[in-house]
């Protein structure tokens, strides 16, 4: 009874989120992923409400908007009756969020024949606007990973701002031009956020595990759902020099970071060393978070299972930031040839 109480008081403390789906292409493969990757940043407490299948009667889909906080559309389908249009769109100037996920449409509408769609590839997202709450602080350019561009969308409509676009290739079936991939919009009290990124292929799904996609959703649902934005920018974000994939839509696990520190090898992607580098910066001033962060560090240093390539950037890391209490550690390595250079730099630096 404990356990179901603090559970029930820590969820009052989240942002209420309705996710509406039920016709779409891909639409299973989509919402299960938004949902999980709101849920992830922990700030939302996020339920599912699927309208009748395509061509049935839908005036079965007639939800309480008032009881949320924020409410996402994943869906493409029939049109909503007009009694659910209203009753969004009053949720909305009293103050209610709103988060389009590729929504080509508005909620039930045809999609207007002017949009097509760019091949499947890699493409650079360019940051229009640096400072508005979902934008501030991102790259002005970053990577995103095997998607698709929507193009011909009609954004003339007042308050609408372009966060960000991405240049649709004609190489790839595109327009020739920047596309809009990020938007925001105030509309009365509340505010509608809308991704175009993240399509999923049914195959590898980059686009929906690439970071700048999950971050800029999760920024994008809190600014919406509050009219602000309380997440920092992670470290794993994306920049112009390569996309960043998060399996299973979440960030980097401490423990599960040492323990994939160990078994890396030169040539293999150093996330788990850039989480750690960004921890150290965090944690500067706060000298007993240094001192947890640099014991898994020594861990790394003891564990016989960990390579050789691993030591040397724990030992690059440990030259600046460790304390004596490294110091047994690093000296034992002293006998091992391939480091020895590494344990000796290090020693220097710390005494």
């Amino acid at each position: 009874m404990l356990v179901a109480l603090m559970t029930a008081c820590t969820n009052t403390d989240k942002i209420k989120t309705l996710i509406i789906t039920g016709q779409g292409e891909d639409n299973l493969v989509w919402t299960q992923a938004v949902q999980s990757i709101l849920d992830a940043s922990e700030l939302f407490s996020t339920k599912i409400v699927t309208t009748p299948p395509e061509g049935q009667d839908m005036s079965q889909f007639n939800p309480d908007f008032s009881k949320y906080d924020l409410v996402v559309i994943d869906y493409e389908g029939d049109a909503w009756l007009e009694k659910s249009v209203a009753s969004l769109k009053e949720f909305v100037e009293n103050g209610g969020g709103v988060v389009r996920v590729h929504s080509k449409s508005q909620a039930g509408s045809p999609v207007p024949s002017s949009v097509s769609f760019s091949e499947r590839h890699n493409f650079e997202v360019r940051t229009r606007i640096t400072d508005h709450p979902v934008t501030n602080g991102l790259p002005v350019r970053w990577l995103h990973p095997e998607d698709v561009i929507v193009q011909g969308m009609d954004f003339s409509a007042d308050g609408i701002q372009v966060l960000a676009t991405a240049f649709s290739d004609t190489a790839y079936a595109g327009s020739g031009k920047p596309e809009p991939v990020l938007l925001a919009n105030n509309s009365g009290k509340g505010r509608v956020f809308t991704t175009f990124l993240g399509t999923p292929d049914l195959d590898k799904n980059e686009a929906l595990e690439c970071a700048g996609f999950i971050v800029t959703l999760q920024r994008g649902a809190e600014w919406a759902a509050t009219g602000a934005v309380t997440q920092d920018v992670p470290f794993d974000f994306p920049t112009a020099a390569g996309a960043v994939l998060r399996t299973g839509f979440k960030s980097v696990n401490p423990d599960e970071a040492f323990e994939n520190m160990c078994s890396y090898e030169i040539g293999e992607s150093t996330l788990y060393f850039s989480w750690l580098q960004s921890e150290i910066r965090r944690a500067s001033g706060n000298a007993e978070t240094l001192l947890n962060l640099e014991k898994k560090m020594v861990e790394v240093l003891k564990n016989s299972k960990s390579t050789v390539d691993a030591k040397k950037l724990i030992l690059k890391e440990l030259s600046w930031m460790g304390s004596e209490y490294c110091i047994p550690a690093v000296k034992e390595l002293s006998s091992v040839t391939d480091i020895k250079d590494e344990v000796d730099f290090t020693l220097e630096r710390l005494q």
